[in-house]
């Protein structure tokens, strides 16, 4: 009788335990679909590229179990732990990292079209005019984005509110210069060929200082990664030229606790260095 108690208080109590697990379980997946899941979507549509987010979350979902099991098959229970962790967050990363170099790519392009802009300008075309002679010339991304700014003046959207969308979905700091200038300029009047000719040769020049830096900091760079790349370097070679003192440090949990301790020095030093080397102009 005492037995059957205990075990349907067990029970009881296993089963209420499982209720708020699952109910803390569902509360974290709600926010991280509403903070990260729709936040990978908002940038994904605003680089044109439309995925359902029940597509997002099955890539992550699968993501995150394929780095799994190559981490358990290729090498060790802890590893594959880590990869479970880092394949649920590399979308996201993807996601991220396609951003950034869409970014940059727009904004290479948008020092030839403010040229070209102001040679419209003297040619005596508009502003409309002038932005969609550009994105007709012009490849993806600045294409596609000049594209959509001519279809929303077209569409009766005022020319300022169409260039804070455009600067919005670009997230682009020279794009965001060149709107506010913009703006300043047809509400206060002003030779807009030649403010748009400064402000290239602004951009312009800015690149070369990012370029010059890029030169003076690389050493940097790579001496930290040379740093950071050396103690698994050296665990690869002992563990090949004398195996029976590296296994048994993979054996123990103490060996794991070390590679662990190890492994975030070594992140802490690689962003440590690239935040010294890191100029921003």
């Amino acid at each position: 009788m005492l037995a059957s108690i205990v075990l349907l208080l067990v029970t009881g109590s296993v089963f209420f335990l499982s209720l708020v697990i699952f109910g803390v379980l569902s509360k974290a997946y709600e926010q991280y679909q509403e903070r990260y899941v729709v936040k990978s979507m908002n940038d994904l549509s605003d680089m044109f590229l439309f995925i359902d987010p029940r597509q997002m979350m099955v890539l992550n979902v699968a993501s995150m179990f394929l780095l799994g099991i190559l981490g358990y098959v290729l090498f060790n229970p802890i590893l594959c732990i880590a990869g479970t962790i880092f394949g649920f967050f590399l979308p996201m990363l993807l996601v991220k990292y396609y951003r950034a170099r869409r970014i940059k790519m727009f904004n290479v392009q948008l020092v030839e079209a403010l040229q070209a802009m102001a040679n419209a300008f003297k040619a005596g075309l508009t502003f409309p005019q002038a932005i969609e002679s550009v994105s007709k010339e012009a490849m993806p991304p600045l294409a596609q984005e000049f594209g959509l700014f001519v279809k929303e003046a077209k569409l009766g959207v005022p020319l300022e509110e169409a260039l804070l969308n455009m600067s919005r979905r670009v997230g682009s700091d020279d794009l965001e210069l060149v709107v506010v200038a913009t703006n300043i300029s047809r509400q206060l009047g002003g030779n807009m060929a030649e403010m748009f000719e400064t402000i290239a040769t602004t951009i312009r020049e800015r690149f070369r200082l990012e370029g010059k830096i890029d030169a003076l900091t690389s050493q940097g760079k790579l001496q930290g990664w040379i740093v950071a790349s050396m103690p698994l370097a050296l665990g690869v070679v002992l563990n090949y030229m004398r195996p029976d003192l590296m296994q048994p440090m993979l054996d123990n949990l103490f060996g794991y606790v070390l590679v662990f301790v190890i492994a975030v020095m070594e992140v802490m030093g690689i962003l440590v260095i690239r935040r010294i080397v890191n100029i921003d102009v």
